[in-house]
């Protein structure tokens, strides 16, 4: 849809309903949205850091995979999906299942030819001593751990002298609280982490995180090594979270607290975690991505109606509704921008529509916002394709329907928007760019609304001439909406991956405050509460409260899209988040959720860590590699082993695998040796890692220390 008369329909998510989040808990700013409160943020190149050498015994055959022992408990399964996130192969043994595997000496280890070799790198257990375990199984695995220097992870246990600790001063809810990551902590499995860790608290009502603070005692003989403390209600005693419990020649890492998969304070320790039991070398790639795409660029947006709960121009609206004025950025908005991005060290994504800037000029003769972005072309992170002018490429809408509906044609069938509107759109759109002097990559693109794929439930397929005209124009990466297929995918009929995104509350049609709390009441609260009622008939939802019409974007929606945008962060996760460019008009509203989300991680992680930003070409590219890896892994088609300070994998031709290893790993050089050898991977997190396209075969790495020639 184009003309400056005529209000943009945007991409709307399928809405997720939020009264409940179990994710990272968070605290509202207070300023006005137009105040940047990021304080100005350092590089965001990952710095060096170091992880200590293995201690693996050096003739030995180490394989690379975890043995995750579970009871079903929400700690060791949060483990095993860390696992599954980072892509570190594990083999699960079920207590619960009866016909389980036993823990033998037979299972747990073996030899390669003549050459002993462990099967598992790392142990992860429920507790120290899971009752499921035999007396046998549980001096098999002591015995196996002692052999070979594995360690084992106790992912929640209460606090005894079994482990090296007195009995807990206190039992009771963390929520709220703060843990402390100690200097052994930074140094042995944390370096990612500025020191303090808060426990979410998000509903000061339910009690979220529970567990034990106690201090050490180790008996003689035996050592304790505090990682990560919180201080002992009403005291100024620090006790012990989660640390390192050393006897018989074996290292266990205990934790005296509960958590799930979800929540934050788990995702900031849990690749420490997997460092520690694995020392650091593993199959894996861990990074904290946050990439936000800007929809719309030159268009403008439609606006909330607050008389009509509607958005006049982009749906039916009762009888009587006034007319809205559309919202479209300025070049004080564009200036705004650049300042932020240069004080916070951070760009944003503009996806764009060259119609929108056409109408502006052929409407009044210029465009001033086409001559402030191309003096400020470059504060984008990437220029990326939003179609010439937001056409809806997927069927024939009738638009007198509630909700729209497919046209039909006289014998009951879909009639689909043309092969060669999709081109059309798409080739001007490159045009434009090149014309105004954007640099764009043709391989990149995304559809108005998505439209074109598939829109449950009006539109159950793909357009059928999508994919063709995508191939034909040479794309390869097209955005898709996350919250209604999460999943890559190829378009049907087409060689284009899709590249799903998150969508952010933070709506397409709200440009100021008062009507962003207006439409999130709407959604949100039940009729009684002088809402829809959306969430009454949501099986997954809970209604919420009415927001205050002054600080419920602060107090209540900035915090929520800041646990949701955290949880996707701290997850390895290369989606993209989209918002529109009415957010970042009149009252800019985008930006003090950006704040809270940059300053909140900054706060939490070093510069060892920075947020990781990508094209959209990337991002494809790395959902791809992450699932290529992730069925090879299934399929069992991988493996790898230590052996002394060498790494030998083997992989099918052509698939990337990822690996995580210490600082100092190198690729070898001349006839496999360190003689001509060269850097592998780039670092992050206090650690190299790389996806390492494999040759026939496989190949290997070597470790610091590898003294081969």
């Amino acid at each position: 849809m184009s003309g400056l008369a005529a209000a943009t329909l945007c991409a709307v998510a399928a809405v997720p309903l939020q009264a409940v989040v179990s994710q990272a808990a968070t605290a509202g700013s207070s300023t006005s949205p137009n105040t940047v409160t990021a304080s100005p943020i350092k590089g965001t190149i990952a710095k060096s850091g170091s992880v200590q050498a293995t201690t693996f015994p050096s003739g030995d055959r180490i394989d690379l995979r975890v043995l995750v022992v579970t009871d079903g408990s929400s700690p060791v399964e949060a483990i095993r999906s860390e696992l599954g996130t980072e892509g570190v192969p594990y083999t699960t043994v079920d207590l619960n299942n009866a016909s389980r595997q036993q823990l033998t000496a037979a299972f747990l280890a073996g030899t390669a030819g003549t050459t002993p070799e462990a099967h598992f790198d790392a142990v992860v257990l429920p507790n120290n001593a899971p009752a499921q375990l035999s007396a046998a199984e549980i001096a098999a695995l002591n015995a196996y751990e002692a052999t070979y220097s594995i360690r084992q992870v106790d992912a929640y246990l209460y606090p005894s002298a079994a482990v090296g600790m007195n009995a807990p001063t206190f039992a009771g809810t963390l929520d709220g609280m703060t843990a402390t990551i100690t200097g052994d902590g930074k140094t042995k499995a944390f370096p990612y982490l500025n020191g303090n860790v808060p426990f979410e608290n998000i509903d000061p009502t339910v009690s979220e995180s529970y567990g034990y603070l106690g201090t050490p005692n180790p008996a003689t003989g035996t050592t304790f090594d505090p990682l990560v403390t919180m201080t002992i209600p009403n005291t100024t005693t620090q006790g012990v979270l989660a640390g390192v419990y050393t006897a018989g020649g074996r290292n266990e890492l205990i934790n005296t607290f509960a958590y799930n998969a979800n929540q934050s304070q788990f995702l900031a320790l849990a690749h420490g975690y997997i460092t520690w039991a694995t020392q650091g070398v593993h199959f894996g790639y861990d990074r904290n991505y946050f990439t936000v795409d800007v929809d719309d660029t030159f268009l403008p947006d439609s606006e909330w109606s607050q008389v009509g709960h509607c958005t006049p121009g982009d749906s039916i609206c009762p009888a009587g509704t006034p007319d809205t004025t559309p919202s479209r950025m300025t070049p004080a908005d564009v200036a705004y921008q650049a300042s932020w991005q240069s004080a916070n060290n951070y760009k944003l994504t503009m996806l764009y529509n060259g119609g929108g800037s056409d109408d502006q000029v052929a409407a009044t003769g210029s465009d001033p916002l086409l001559t402030a972005w191309q003096a400020n072309k470059s504060a984008a992170f990437e220029w990326v394709n939003h179609t010439y002018s937001h056409e809806f490429l997927g069927c024939q809408q009738n638009e007198t329907t509630i909700p729209w509906s497919c046209q039909t044609d006289a014998g009951g069938n879909i009639v689909w928007v043309p092969q060669s509107d999709i081109t059309s759109q798409i080739s001007q759109n490159v045009a434009w760019a090149q014309a105004k002097g954007f640099p764009t990559d043709a391989t990149e693109l995304v559809t108005g609304e998505h439209s074109g794929l598939a829109t449950l439930p009006q539109q159950p397929v793909d357009n059928p001439n999508l994919g063709p005209g995508l191939t034909a124009q040479h794309v390869a990466w097209t955005g898709s909406d996350a919250s209604r297929e999460p999943n890559q995918r190829l378009v049907t009929g087409g060689t284009t991956l899709t590249v799903p995104r998150h969508p952010m509350n933070v709506y397409y049609n709200a440009a100021t405050v008062s009507d962003e709390i207006n439409e999130y009441n709407w959604v949100y609260t039940s009729a009684a509460n002088g809402g829809s009622g959306i969430c009454e008939n949501n099986p997954t939802s809970t209604c919420i409260s009415p927001l205050n019409p002054t600080t419920g974007y602060t107090d209540y929606i900035v915090p929520t899209e800041t646990r949701i945008a955290l949880s996707h962060i701290m997850a390895n996760d290369p989606r993209p988040t989209y918002v529109h460019q009415s957010n970042l008009a009149e009252d800019r509203i985008l930006y003090p959720a950006l704040n809270s989300i940059l300053g909140q991680y900054r706060a939490e992680y070093t510069n060892l860590a920075p947020v990781v930003e990508q094209t959209l070409a990337a991002e494809g590219q790395t959902l791809q590699q992450q699932s290529a890896w992730a069925a090879a892994v299934a399929a069992g088609t991988v493996s790898g082993y230590v052996q002394g300070s060498k790494v030998t994998i083997s992989a099918p031709s052509g698939l990337y695998v990822p690996f995580t290893g210490p600082h100092g790993t190198e690729n070898p050089g001349l006839l496999g040796g360190s003689l001509g050898a060269t850097a592998f991977g780039s670092a992050y997190a206090g650690e190299l890692s790389a996806y390492k396209k494999s040759p026939a075969g496989g190949f290997s790495l070597l470790l610091p220390g590898y003294s081969g020639l």
